[in-house]
């Protein structure tokens, strides 16, 4: 296996936050509990309690049964049952899999879970399993109706047609004949291939974005008992209800909390990922017609879209019906972790800087902070891909990286020399005439031979310009689709497709830390 490594900071447009704490070596306190890459103790044992860890086994158990499990995902649930620990990694359902990243987030839980089993086998310890957190309750719907595929020339988004009720959560969203189209589309990126077989019975009318989804995750890493957990039904709420009561009753406190934390990042030049208004809270309310609506808060008074709730009706219907109250981005992880015996989370950029926020909140409600290390950052090189950058003598970098080229270059340097040369050769003439004539010669030459550079770059370029313009683009198209990271926008479907189920293991055995950075990886 091929792997070059780079530094993070390769991907534009990143935090100032994450970079500092996935790049540093000493804790970036208060912020984050441990260093990423420091080999710092993780999470000391879950308060999660026997009972609460045995009903939580058997959601999962019933989960798996709609998700297909198979022996490994089976023996990891018997082992949690028992005492084992847990990496946790989750991401929006998307459709067909959603992007690359998704598949990144599972392998790096499924290494770090098998390292630290290793780890703990000669210690005598507990084991760890990876567990997948479906984010079924987020309700952009018009974040995960789609998915892009590449083909030679062109990038091609396959998008479920029409709208459900706006504002219901995305899991529970069931598929009409619509995703048949999707399917037949998808057929001439994806078909005649063992997981488009497959997808055909996952993604199929009358499933949901969540059961399609759980099945694809549980197949694609079923040889290591990757666990996935929908937790936004009524009895992963019911279990988690202490974290979002506190919520209610503590949200002056938990306000003031996230309030102080906004000032310490600001003071050490960061800036909040989650706006923290004055009137926020932490929770999300499902209404009478199934729209998940934040709700907000003034004072003793609550209020979710045009309808006003009191403490006591939000706690009443916390005991009648947990489900319909939800936890927001930055009370989410928290609420995981009071269901599960979390050893560490595996997150994206974005949830990192998150994290800086929910700190507080783990503190303040747990008592304790799970460690947030980041997912393997990848970006898959196929072999027509390896070919034109082995031609052409590039790297990801360059690729990645915004730069003008050589004739933009060489004008710019002309200008700014045939600028100097007016000054210069007005000042030597004010001296004297004879030099200023003298000067006036000197500065036609150099004038001469900086437009005969440019002329011999201008043909140059003419002579390369087609074939370099076409096999520039499809570098692009590649490794920096539409300026985004590949692992953003590119299914991660695709290379499972084309490339078979060794993807998967690929994925896995990169996402070591020896390298606590970006990889590009040659796909065979």
């Amino acid at each position: 296996m091929k792997i070059e490594c780079y530094p993070v900071s390769v991907l534009p447009h990143q935090s100032r936050l994450f970079l500092d704490y996935v790049e540093g070596r000493e804790t970036l306190s208060p912020f984050y509990p441990v260093a990423p890459f420091s080999g710092q103790a993780l999470a000391a044992d879950s308060p999660v309690t026997l009972e609460r860890r045995r009903a939580i086994a058997d959601l999962l158990a019933a989960q798996g049964k709609i998700y297909n499990y198979g022996d490994a995902a089976r023996a990891n649930l018997l082992q949690l049952r028992d005492g084992a620990a847990a990496v946790v990694t989750g991401q929006q359902v998307g459709l067909l899999g959603g992007p690359l990243l998704t598949l990144l987030k599972a392998a790096t839980a499924i290494r770090l879970a098998q390292d630290l089993s290793a780890l703990s086998r000669e210690k005598g310890g507990k084991p760890h399993v990876p567990i997948f957190w479906m984010a079924t309750e987020d309700h952009d719907f018009a974040e995960v109706d789609h998915v892009t595929v590449p083909s030679r020339h062109a990038l091609h988004r396959l998008k479920l047609d029409g709208q459900p009720t706006p504002g219901v959560p995305v899991g529970g969203i069931a598929f009409d004949d619509s995703i048949r189209k999707v399917l037949e589309t998808a057929a001439e990126y994806l078909g005649g291939t063992p997981l488009y077989e497959e997808m055909q019975c996952w993604y199929a009318p009358g499933q949901t974005m969540a059961s399609a989804f759980g099945a694809m995750m549980a197949r694609v890493f079923a040889p290591w008992g990757l666990i996935v957990i929908d937790a936004a039904g009524r009895e992963a709420h019911r279990l988690g209800s202490a974290v979002l009561r506190d919520a209610i009753v503590r949200a002056d406190e938990l306000h003031a909390a996230l309030a102080a934390r906004d000032k310490e990042l600001a003071a050490r030049g960061y800036h909040a990922q989650v706006l923290v208004g004055v009137e926020s809270s932490l929770l999300f309310l499902i209404d009478e017609t199934g729209a998940r609506l934040p709700l907000r808060r003034n004072g003793v008074n609550w209020k979710a879209g045009a309808r006003g709730y009191t403490e006591t009706e939000l706690l009443q219907i916390l005991e009648e019906t947990p489900e319909r109250i939800s936890p927001n981005a930055l009370l989410r992880p928290v609420f995981q972790d009071a269901l599960l015996p979390t050893t560490a989370y595996i997150g994206g950029p974005a949830e990192i800087a998150y994290f800086a926020q929910s700190q507080v909140l783990y503190e303040t409600l747990l008592g304790r902070t799970t460690p947030i290390l980041p997912r393997l950052s990848a970006t898959l090189i196929e072999p027509s891909v390896a070919t034109l950058l082995a031609k052409h003598d590039v790297a990801l970098p360059q690729i990645l990286a915004a730069s003008d080229d050589l004739a933009q270059r060489l004008a710019a340097a002309g200008n700014a020399l045939d600028r100097e040369l007016t000054e210069l050769t007005a000042w030597m003439a004010s001296l004297d005439e004879g030099l200023g004539s003298t000067a006036e010669v000197s500065a036609s030459k150099m004038r001469y031979q900086m437009n005969r550079l440019r002329r011999l770059a201008a043909n140059f370029q003419l002579q390369r310009e087609q074939s370099l313009r076409r096999h520039a683009d499809a570098l692009k198209l590649a490794l920096f689709p539409e300026k985004h990271p590949q692992e953003r926008l590119i299914a991660g479907a695709y290379y499972l497709a084309r490339y078979g189920e060794d993807v998967a293991q690929l994925l896995v055995d990169a996402a070591d830390s020896n390298c606590p950075g970006h990889k590009a990886i040659w796909l065979t």
